[in-house]
């Protein structure tokens, strides 16, 4: 049987609609995929001065005589009623030698409020050697109104810097810390409060912000 043209135009039709669904499928599927993966890209690379985690610090007899200062910086976002500071300037460790720091936070508003943290490292090239063995960022933090409470992060230096020659001239790591109010923190919540549309968006471009200004002075 011969097909007639209103045949064969309709078979196109159907033919294009499909890979247009298929296409749009795909773009669905790779970006709930992104975000994992560039997650990943980045910790297994240090892009970004993303810092790795591991359940353990090295064994003693892994620590070096290398010397690194370990400096400590703390910024909120204005949606976030909080004082927040590291409780100590610096602190000078050996390479692949367990460290204990902490950064102090107060809740300055009349009601609980939930805050989340993102971290990076610089300059951004330490990243792939500065390992977290334990971090109040990790998880949400809740603190009551008033409330102030130290918060431990315990990390060291990868011994496997001393293999990378293009880190050499790395004397200095700065850990930076930015506390946001979390996502699902109702916006009415507190008279400070600026929403958490605002909150997601400065939190996507907090990371490479602080990168860009910590280069400078690293």
């Amino acid at each position: 049987m011969t097909d007639t043209p209103g045949d064969t135009l309709r078979r196109r039709k159907r033919a294009t609609m499909l890979g247009v669904l298929g296409v749009t499928f795909a773009m669905v599927g790779l970006s709930y995929a992104a975000v994992p993966l560039y997650d990943l890209f980045c910790r297994v690379t240090g892009f970004g001065g993303t810092t790795q985690v591991a359940d353990a610090a090295p064994a003693a007899d892994a620590v070096s005589d290398r010397m690194v200062t370990v400096q400590f910086n703390a910024d909120v976002n204005s949606a976030l009623p909080w004082t927040f500071r590291p409780a100590q300037r610096e602190v000078k460790v050996r390479v692949g030698e367990s460290a204990l720091a902490f950064y102090r936070a107060r809740n300055d508003s009349d009601v609980p409020v939930t805050g989340t943290a993102t971290f990076n490292v610089t300059p951004l090239k330490a990243g792939l050697y500065f390992v977290k063995v334990d971090c109040f960022c990790f998880v949400e933090q809740t603190l009551q109104p008033g409330e102030e409470i130290d918060m431990p992060v315990s990390f060291y230096v990868d011994p496997e810097i001393e293999t990378d020659r293009g880190v050499d001239d790395v004397k200095s790591i700065t850990l930076s810390y930015t506390f946001f109010r979390a996502l699902d923190e109702p916006e009415d919540s507190d008279d400070d409060g600026a929403g958490s549309a605002e909150t997601a968006a400065a939190a996507g471009a907090a990371t490479g912000d602080r990168n860009g200004n910590d280069n400078a002075v690293n």
